[in-house]
């Protein structure tokens, strides 16, 4: 029980990668808001899941939908300890110069906007506590990116610097901020990075990744947990790739 009376936020908390993470702090002891776009997605984990879980609909890319959410987290909860900026988005494989605007605007958006808006909500009852822990999910696309996911590539490598200085600046006021990297994994975006979701296609993306498998949210939420845990209290400004040796 790692988060034994911990609080947590994970946006994207009702698929994918985010649920793994949901799944695993709830198991660790936390009481956790399960908050997506999908609202009915959230509502039907959380009843799945019992009473330490709530659901709260938002769009990570506005900024009254994410204050409404922080509100309803400390309402709920009373304080917060930890914040787990998951949600994300990509564009399907395309030269740089062909990705639309719309696409554009939506990756920025979702994965770059969200963590600066989260954190303008959050972050100053974090520091009122002098504790808290937040973990952004990056990607090995901000490390190593793959040709034709060029505006998510960037994205993700923005979220890792933004990473290394939220954990600077926060650091003295006794929060730590961590990124991990995920490979591509089993999750509603795999058939987007790979453009179509054939037997090739995937042996040569699983060629790209020494382990020989793709991550898996248990995984995520395997090393989330340890990263937002008292174990990891000297931990900060790391983004740590969790990704079978995709960026060896």
């Amino acid at each position: 029980m790692r988060l034994d009376g911990k609080t947590a936020i994970v946006t994207g908390g009702a698929s994918g990668f985010g649920a793994g993470i949901t799944r695993k702090f709830l198991a660790e002891g936390a009481r956790v808001m399960i908050a997506d776009i999908n609202g009915a997605a959230a509502e039907a984990m959380a009843a799945e899941l019992g009473s330490e879980a709530i659901a709260q609909t938002v769009d990570v890319s506005d900024g009254p939908s994410v204050n409404a959410m922080a509100e309803a987290a400390l309402a709920a909860f009373g304080q917060l300890d930890i914040l787990v900026n998951n949600a994300g988005v990509t564009h399907l494989p395309s030269p740089l110069e062909e990705i639309s605007e719309a696409d554009f605007d939506r990756v920025l958006g979702v994965n770059v906007k969200s963590v600066y808006l989260t954190a303008r909500a959050l972050v100053p009852h974090l520091k009122a506590n002098r504790a808290g822990a937040i973990l952004n999910v990056a990607s090995t696309a901000g490390v190593s990116p793959r040709p034709n996911l060029n505006w998510y590539n960037a994205s993700k490598g923005w979220m890792i610097t933004a990473t290394k200085t939220m954990a600077v600046e926060l650091a003295p006021h006794g929060v730590r901020v961590n990124a991990i990297n995920p490979v591509a994994g089993e999750t509603p975006l795999l058939k987007s990075f790979m453009g179509e979701d054939t037997p090739e296609v995937r042996a040569k993306f699983l060629s790209t990744i020494p382990i020989g498998r793709f991550s898996t949210p248990e995984d995520m939420g395997n090393v989330a947990c340890f990263l937002c845990s008292d174990e990891a209290s000297m931990v900060t400004g790391v983004a740590m790739e969790v990704d079978g040796g995709r960026c060896i």
